[in-house]
């Protein structure tokens, strides 16, 4: 600036002064420069005697050297690998005892051991409820209101829509030690129980609507004096069942963590073992009870703007936790659609269940819906583990990329999924004959006993979680190709259809095994009558 020219100096060039602290800062001359005094000056060294000068040369010899040495190990290891390719490397072995996230090893004993007692108690617990069914459906609301029994197979099918999608969230989540900090977990847990009870108290208000349409579409018209008491009933029974079972699922999920006990394979069943019973109990007494003080006009009003008006605040704690505000934005369709598929299931169940060939329907009607609906959610909460622990969402692994995969390698390979729905098709015939015998002890007369219905019935319980199992490996790979998780977006669409499809057949057995037992009743009475002739 001042015409003076300026150069960078290297670092030999530079003469730092040191001061030493004795309390004294250096002086300014009169042109202006500091002034050291000379107790204060130290002999400065040259820096450039201790930084290493580098070149092209110096640079290359150091680099070549180890990557000349590496290279020559990297082809050792590759002409090991060649030679024993193919081949069994004697005396080595590996063994995964448990991942950095606390992830059990499971073999076909395990996992059978594992699911068999939780299904057995969740069998039990559906014929209880199958049972309490044949019990009201003669109670005067359900004769009087005929589409309180329309209501029952998406209400007690929010235990897949809601219920069991929560236990399998909180098994990932587990398995993949994101609530072993207790902070985490208290955040994880009642932003989850939040968000279920603002998808009862919609879904249960959605469900009766779905009802009554589908009431009036198959009579003709449409009765509004009973809107109110179905509204009421669905939301209030809705709203209780998600919070009991919500509860017990969290305790389940915690509890099996620390025994050492993988979730997945042991929550979505305990949840159905009492879902179910829950649901249905609760159905009954509250419609029960509004049927009693239907001359109160503002009662069931009331009631459902109450249970409304808390929305809000479900919504609050909901976004304490930003991945359950996510599902809160974008799952609303997965359970929406689902509720609507059991509507379809109920409405057979209306149609069916009152008349004589169908004789049972009632029992019947939850053990095969339930049994379906929780072998395929533990399919699918697996499936969803193994992705969130192998790979990210939108990226399926290697040996996943087609996405509608041939059925031999959905129940046929070596496979860790494909090992857990070959145990799971095992478990159909045994469970429904052990449910069918005990069934049939408790309540004979009121259930078909001729070997003609059990083995329509059993191949009916086999068609379906065999559909069901596979449909549970497309869908998991559809959803997580498109970054969304099958824990939400697989199991509501899945117990759907399970209940769906386990009503439609379960009326297809009735109907085969009553045209059968016609056909030869009426054989045995042509019969005597030829001969007479």
């Amino acid at each position: 600036m001042d015409g003076t020219e300026t150069r960078q100096r290297r670092p030999e060039e530079l003469v730092l002064p040191h001061t030493l602290s004795t309390g004294r800062l250096p002086t300014v001359s009169g042109d202006g420069l500091l002034c050291v005094p000379e107790s204060q000056r130290v002999a400065s060294k040259p820096l450039g005697t201790e930084l290493s000068r580098e070149t092209t040369l110096s640079i290359g010899l150091q680099v070549t050297v180890p990557f000349m040495f590496a290279g020559l190990g990297l082809s050792w290891a590759g002409i090991l690998l060649n030679y024993f390719q193919g081949k069994k490397l004697r005396g080595f072995s590996c063994e995964l005892t448990r991942s950095p996230y606390g992830v059990f090893p499971e073999t076909v004993f395990t996992i059978t051991c594992q699911i068999m007692v939780p299904l057995l108690l969740s069998g039990l617990g559906m014929m209880t409820a199958g049972l309490v069914m044949d019990t009201i459906r003669h109670w005067p609301v359900f004769v009087e209101i005929k589409d309180l029994l329309t209501l029952v197979p998406p209400l007690v099918g929010l235990k897949g829509n809601l219920e069991m999608t929560l236990a399998s969230r909180l098994s990932t989540a587990a398995n993949t030690g994101q609530i072993d900090d207790p902070r985490d977990q208290h955040r994880v847990i009642s932003s989850n129980l939040a968000l279920i009870q603002v998808q009862a108290t919609v879904v249960g208000l959605l469900a009766a609507m779905a009802a009554l349409l589908l009431g009036a579409v198959s009579r003709g018209e449409l009765d509004f004096a009973k809107m109110e008491l179905l509204c009421a009933s669905s939301v209030i029974t809705a709203f209780l069942a998600a919070f009991a079972l919500g509860i017990l699922m969290v305790c389940i999920v915690i509890g099996a963590r620390k025994f050492g006990v993988n979730p997945d394979n042991i929550a979505t069943p305990i949840a159905a073992s009492l879902g179910d019973l829950i649901t249905l109990s609760i159905l009954a007494f509250m419609s029960s009870f509004f049927y009693k003080h239907k001359d109160s006009r503002y009662l069931t009003p009331l009631v459902s703007i109450g249970f409304m008006a808390l929305t809000p605040v479900w919504v609050l704690i909901a976004k304490q936790n930003p991945p359950t505000m996510k599902i809160l934005k974008s799952g609303w369709f997965p359970i929406i659609l689902a509720m609507m598929i059991s509507s379809f299931g109920g409405l057979i169940l209306n149609k069916t269940i009152s008349k004589e060939q169908y004789k049972g329907m009632a029992v019947f009607t939850p053990i095969i819906c339930g049994v379906g609906g929780n072998l395929v959610a533990i399919q699918t909460s697996r499936i969803s583990t193994y992705l969130h622990m192998w790979s990210t969402p939108g990226v399926l692994p290697l040996w996943m990329k087609k996405f509608w995969p041939n059925p031999c390698s959905t129940f046929c390979t070596s496979e860790i999924n494909s090992m857990s729905a070959r145990v799971l098709l095992f478990l159909v015939i045994p469970g429904h004959l052990i449910f069918f015998i005990i069934i049939y002890m408790v309540e004979g007369h009121a259930v078909p006993n001729s070997k003609t219905f059990v083995v329509f019935y059993l191949l009916a319980g086999l068609i379906q979680v065999t559909i069901l199992l596979y449909l549970a490996e497309v869908m998991a790979r559809l959803m997580w190709h498109q970054a969304l998780d099958p824990d939400n977006h697989c199991i509501p669409y899945l117990t759907g259809l399970g209940d769906l499809l386990g009503t439609g057949l379960l009326a297809l057995c009735f109907l085969i095994s009553w045209l059968l037992r016609s056909k030869a009743e009426l054989d045995g009475i042509s019969e005597p009558v030829s001969g007479s002739l």
